[in-house]
């Protein structure tokens, strides 16, 4: 089996490759230019030699059709495009032209070269916007941000080429999901990198916005496993992806300090220059169709997230705890 990772740089990337590899498979995966890229979390898992990298512009037709012929993929994962979803705010072009357009290209690419290509898109659950109780995949999106948008977009890109054209597409709906290959403009490795250094000895304060806001944390390398798991089965579909527990930020960053030795009121600063225009008060999933379907449960729930984050902190360059 040959899979093409678009996006292998990122977190999910590095870990979906590392899966595969496993597997048997042969790997490829893109970046903008691949000439320049560092591919520091392939390094880091050190795959990196494992790997066949290629330069891809997702929102160039030509160059997602150039890719595809080249390494002619069974399985394809779109997992590129902008990810922060603060930065959609200052890049909302970008954001949604690297999301939307990028997905648009692939499906058009693989339409028009008729050859079977199982494909997957990472959507996520900020489509879902503001919710009270755990969301399905039946539950409506109310986006907030120029990424959920985007998000939702590519969703229903993805659903309408499946129903239009048989595609084998599958939009797997990805709740948070962190690890220490973060980068630290992420506000969780924000916490656990800012902890660990705390610890041991830095004088810094850590600033961050609403404390109040509530999340579904999960281990990133088990849902690249669902991510797997989705391009696995007769039919395609779409799945939520989550833990079925949510915890406030403050809870996120309580476990962090706690894990350390210190409270975290000492160093922690909420502030308020660092609000999203508009934000997400609370987010919940229910699993329940991934476990029925899949066979996937997340073992790992936010409290063990936080532990093994600082655990690799100080390690990044030698080994992950995973």
């Amino acid at each position: 089996m040959r899979a093409l990772i678009c996006g292998v740089s990122g977190q999910d990337g590095a870990y979906l490759a590392e899966l595969l590899l496993g597997k048997g498979y042969e790997v490829w995966g893109t970046s903008r230019d691949s000439q320049i890229s560092r591919f520091g979390n392939l390094d880091c898992l050190g795959i990196r030699e494992d790997v066949h990298v290629v330069s891809m512009a997702p929102n160039d037709f030509r160059s997602v059709l150039t890719v595809l012929n080249q390494s002619n993929p069974d399985e394809l994962y779109y997992l590129a495009g902008q990810s922060s979803v603060g930065l959609s705010f200052d890049q909302p072009t970008e954001t949604i032209e690297s999301i939307s357009m990028g997905v648009l290209n692939i499906l058009e690419a693989i339409r028009f070269r008729q050859k079977f290509i199982k494909f997957y898109h990472a959507g996520s659950s900020e489509c879902f916007g503001n919710i009270n109780q755990p969301v399905t995949e039946e539950s409506p999106f109310r986006p907030r941000s120029p990424y959920a948008v985007a998000k939702a977009s590519a969703h229903w890109l993805v659903a309408n080429y499946r129903e239009a054209y048989g595609l084998y597409a599958c939009n797997g709906i990805l709740f948070n999901h962190e690890s220490s290959l973060r980068p630290e403009r992420f506000v969780t490795r924000k916490i656990t990198s800012s902890a660990f250094r705390i610890a041991q000895g830095s004088k810094e304060k850590i600033r961050l916005g609403r404390l109040d806001i509530v999340r579904d944390w999960g281990w990133a390398p088990e849902y690249v496993e669902a991510m797997w798991l989705m391009l696995q089965q007769k039919s395609p579909d779409d799945y939520i992806i989550a833990t079925g527990e949510s915890h406030s930020l403050e809870e996120f960053v309580c476990a962090a300090f706690k894990k350390v030795g210190l409270n975290f009121t000492d160093y922690v600063i909420s502030d308020s220059a660092l609000y999203r225009p508009t934000d997400i008060t609370m987010s919940a999933g229910n699993p329940i169709k991934a476990l029925e379907k899949l066979g996937w449960k997340a073992k790992k729930n936010m409290s063990d997230v936080v532990s093994m984050m600082i655990d690799a902190e100080g390690k990044r360059n030698d080994y992950l705890y995973r």
